[in-house]
């Protein structure tokens, strides 16, 4: 079963490595990197303004790392701080405007190409079990969790 699992998660790398490549190879990122974008988009996915490690659990950058990033964004006047009404010392962070505009001028582009890419290679039906496997996977919970026993349909 390690073998089976190791074999399947190295598949997934190579599919992500391959189509991050593809990604950043297109002309889409205008005046935002990839990893700016990233931030970007994940903001915009929030109903309200989020503390940094809120932020910080859905981009896959270091905390320093995403706070330099967040720091340029904000002198762009891309992202806003402000205070958190829970923490006086806690800031929250949100898309300005601006920011919200270049986000979905960035997205529509992307998504095209995303689009282009995961339906050159699956099928709807495919796309829908990888769609539900990685939901799966992003959900379960791997602390305590009995690993002996993997359960594959």
């Amino acid at each position: 079963m390690t073998n089976l699992a190791n074999n399947a998660w190295e598949a997934l790398l190579s599919a992500h490595a391959v189509l991050m490549k593809q990604f950043a190879a297109e002309d889409n990122w205008a005046d935002v990197s990839m990893r700016e974008y990233d931030v970007l988009y994940t903001l915009s996915k929030c109903p309200e303004p989020v503390r940094m490690s809120e932020l910080n659990r859905h981009v896959l950058l270091s905390q320093p790392a995403l706070s330099r990033l967040v720091d340029r964004l904000a002198e762009r006047g891309l992202v806003e701080r402000c205070a958190d009404p829970a923490d006086g010392r806690g800031v929250r962070l949100s898309l300005t405007e601006a920011g919200r505009g270049v986000q979905r001028q960035v997205g529509r582009r992307h998504a095209r190409g995303v689009a282009r890419a995961m339906t050159a290679g699956l099928d709807p039906a495919e796309l829908r079990q990888l769609e539900a496997i990685c939901r799966k996977l992003a959900a379960a919970p791997t602390a305590g969790r009995d690993h002996s026993e993997v359960l594959i349909p």
